[in-house]
């Protein structure tokens, strides 16, 4: 090999070399997750999603070796967190805990975002809701409610309108009672208004009260389930009742349509881990949640839409 030939030898190797390095660096750059993951809680502080974040986020950073700082942006019946998310990068570095209430709203026209936007990493919980009355409120039992219904209009705290709890209101309002939705978005504010007097009515999920329920200060007057629930076997449900409409209350962890696959995944296996946790399911035992609720990524979308279609069912005909 004579000179000029060894140099260019020389020169492929450096730039092969060279090549291999930038790769390299181009791989560690894309090494995912790098920096901590916005975790939105479309709510305010206290309720059921935000507790869901709190419980989840701690046991995802054991995964994803990043913090995960949640955080609380109420409003809208969730449109207003959900919108954060997705108008942030679809990097996977905002992921957003999105609810039954929320999906509700694709009923309406208005809305500016639809279920095609966002992708689900997971359903982690899935919760019975209720009819809930303060412990020394006059009205005992349901029948007490139908009957007071039909003499005046009963105020009923609810996420917002057009949500799953507004579902409810309007299709005991075409049973002939006199139910009036009022919106509260954070849900001490709903708790509170009960407590206090300001509402005749609460819908919630029984898990997400319990601490009330617990220390006697409200108790559910009918659970909208397909059998009694365990702990209150005397509280009736919609169903024997006479109602069929039951709209089980989930929530969903997701990310913005477009964020690389990859990254998806890596949110769904440490979802997946988290549900598996005994923690995680002490947690759901605590929430009076369905000891399946978890779904994977692959079956989340499919049970969304099962969802949608059974809300549009006891939606107002237009």
């Amino acid at each position: 090999m004579n000179c000029t030939e060894l140099k260019q030898r020389s020169l492929q190797v450096g730039v092969a070399l060279l090549l291999g390095l930038t790769s390299l660096a181009v791989t560690a750059q894309e090494k995912y997750p790098s920096r901590p993951i916005e975790f939105i809680v479309p709510w305010g502080p206290g309720g059921g999603a935000d507790q869901l974040a709190r419980k989840a986020a701690p046991l995802m950073e054991k995964e994803l070796k990043v913090s995960l700082p949640v955080i609380n942006v109420a409003g809208a019946t969730g449109q207003t967190g959900l919108n954060k998310m997705l108008t942030s990068p679809a990097d996977g570095y905002s992921i957003s805990i999105f609810i039954a209430d929320t999906l509700a709203l694709q009923m309406e026209s208005g809305t500016n975002w639809k279920l095609d936007d966002i992708v689900p990493a997971a359903i982690m919980i899935r919760q019975p809701s209720a009819f809930f009355v303060a412990e020394n409120s006059p009205l005992k039992t349901w029948k007490d409610v139908e009957a007071e219904a039909k003499k005046r209009p009963l105020k009923v705290g609810v996420t917002g309108f057009g949500s799953a709890d507004d579902l409810h209101v309007i299709y005991f309002n075409g049973k002939g009672l006199k139910l009036i939705s009022v919106p509260f978005p954070k849900p001490s504010e709903r708790y509170i208004a009960i407590l206090g007097g300001h509402a005749d009515l609460l819908y919630e999920q029984l898990g997400d009260v319990r601490s009330f329920l617990d220390g006697k200060q409200m108790r559910p007057v009918v659970i909208f389930a397909d059998q009694r629930f365990p702990a209150f076997k005397d509280v009736p449900t919609g169903k024997e009742l006479g109602h069929s409409i039951i709209i089980n209350q989930f929530r969903a962890v997701a990310m913005k349509r477009g964020t690389d696959p990859q990254r998806v995944k890596a949110i769904s296996d440490a979802l997946a881990k988290v549900a598996a946790s005994e923690e995680f399911k002490a947690y759901l035992k605590d929430q009076y949640a369905d000891e399946n609720s978890y779904i994977p990524a692959s079956g989340a979308v499919d049970f969304m839409k099962h969802e949608f279609d059974t809300m549009k069912k006891y939606a107002p005909k237009k």
